[in-house]
């Protein structure tokens, strides 16, 4: 198992490092260089809007499914025929729930516009995952590693022409950006369903209200635990576009978007590792195997480069956003120090969150999610009107540690693991070299040399004290 989680995962990072942070950096950034931070905070606070409610495309279906076609293979054929078509009514009262709400909140008709195009795209999004769920569930990573950046790659390939030629000889906007998004999620969840359809065999849509029943019942714990992350990690942007006055708003959700980026980019990798670690873990734990050297293995994995990128984000926010940017960044430049900070918390939960819903701990989950959900909630309310953008970091700061610490806690006490002190020690200890290197680095010339420098000896000395151990990575990939 071990073998295969690595050989996967470095599968997994170069497909995406190779894909992903162009999108991110040479699109996705290139696109609110040219609109402004204040339309691309219109368009960033109606994203995120349309992700609150998008569990209810899903309810849990996604998870669940991978959970259970992984520990039962034969099932995919009958499950496939149901579940389709349950998805199609669940996309309709997804997107019933999610324009009665914008109607609540006063969205206007250039905002609804948008809306609809970015409904359609979490439906798009929200039926990839599902197919994705089956091939991953059937231990297929390098399949579902390939098409996990197709859609990046064809929106590359539209936003490139869109911006950087004039064969379409139009002027860019906002909403091209989002049509690009439809076309390249339509076309990736066509091709997935190919796919699907090509290890199931023929199937039969069917609509038979008493499995969906009995398959919601079994799924919507996963949907709660979704709904109540999806609003501690999605909802401050909308939270500023509403709670200060126009256009305040839309401006601070544009430069909260612009620290938000680079974390999300991150954020990514985490998904990677927690993509291919549901089906092990669920097989793991089907066949009674220990997981506890899974969990140190894919926990050093994530949590060094996740430390590294924190603090190397603390020392050189400023520098990067400065790059990045067009617009001045100045005193809002410590967001991005902040918000990656609780990407420590977010790798902890990327880890110990699938350990714990491979297992079906969806009670204490939902408990931890809720929890976090209200401290980001009042955090959001109380800090907002006086700190504006920083506040919402400050709120996403607080609730990734937290919710992070909780499912660290849940996992040790439900599995048992024992608490190795040498391997606290080194991190504890590796923490404190990486500030020290961080310190001496800005005394090196230009800025980058400095950074680069102060990310490759915190690497080096990550495995000089063996938390990254370059001796057993190559035995697991060359022999187990």
């Amino acid at each position: 198992m071990k073998r295969k989680f690595v050989t996967n995962l470095i599968l997994l990072l170069f497909l995406n490092l190779l894909i992903k942070p162009f999108w991110i950096f040479g699109i996705d950034r290139t696109v609110q260089n040219m609109v402004g931070d204040e339309t691309y905070g219109l368009y960033f606070a109606l994203f995120n809007f349309s992700m609150l409610l998008n569990i209810l495309l899903d309810v849990g279906i996604t998870n669940f499914n991978n959970r259970n076609i992984a520990q039962h293979n034969f099932l995919l054929p009958k499950h496939l025929s149901h579940i389709i078509s349950l998805k199609f009514l669940l996309a309709i009262v997804y997107a019933v729930f999610t324009f009665g709400v914008a109607a609540i909140i006063g969205y206007n008709k250039v905002q609804f516009h948008l809306l609809v195009f970015l409904v359609f795209n979490q439906f798009l999004i929200s039926f990839t995952l599902y197919l994705r769920s089956n091939i991953s569930a059937l231990h297929l990573f390098r399949t579902d590693s390939l098409i996990s950046v197709l859609d990046r790659s064809l929106m590359i390939i539209i936003c490139s022409l869109l911006l950087f030629t004039n064969v379409f000889k139009i002027e860019f906007t906002i909403n091209w950006f989002v049509y690009a998004q439809t076309i390249a999620y339509a076309i990736t969840a066509l091709i997935t369903m190919i796919i699907v359809l090509q290890k199931s065999g023929r199937i039969q849509i069917q609509f038979n209200p008493a499995f969906f029943m009995v398959f919601l019942r079994k799924s919507y714990p996963y949907a709660l635990l979704i709904l109540l992350m999806s609003f501690y990690n999605r909802i401050d942007s909308v939270m500023l576009e509403r709670l200060l006055p126009h256009p305040l708003g839309k401006e601070q959700a544009g430069i909260y978007a612009q620290a938000f980026r680079l974390l999300d980019a991150v954020s990514m990798f985490g998904v990677l590792f927690a993509g291919l670690l549901l089906p092990i873990f669920s097989k793991m734990l089907k066949q009674k195997k220990h997981v506890g050297q899974m969990v140190k293995l894919s926990f050093t994995l994530l949590i060094v480069p996740a430390i590294i990128l924190a603090i190397s984000s603390i020392y050189y926010s400023g520098e990067i956003m400065d790059a990045l940017y067009t617009s001045d960044t100045g005193e809002y430049a410590d967001i991005l120090g902040i918000l990656m900070t609780g990407f420590i918390g977010i790798a902890t939960t990327y880890i110990f969150g699938t350990l714990l819903t491979a297992n079906g701990s969806l009670k204490q989950l939902n408990i931890m999610a809720f929890t976090g959900m209200v401290i980001n909630l009042i955090l959001n309310i109380v800090l907002i009107p006086r700190y504006q953008a920083f506040g919402s970091a400050y709120a996403s700061l607080v609730t990734q540690l937290f919710t992070g610490g909780v499912q660290l806690f849940l996992a040790v006490k439900i599995f048992r693991l024992q608490t190795n002190f040498r391997y606290v020690f080194q991190i504890l200890i590796f923490i404190g070299v990486v500030f020290a290197v961080g310190t001496f680095s800005k005394n090196i010339g230009h800025w980058f040399t400095g950074y680069l420098t102060m990310i490759l000896a915190s690497v080096v000395f990550a495995v000089l004290i063996k938390l990254f151990n370059l001796k057993d990575l190559y035995k697991i990939i060359r022999y187990e």
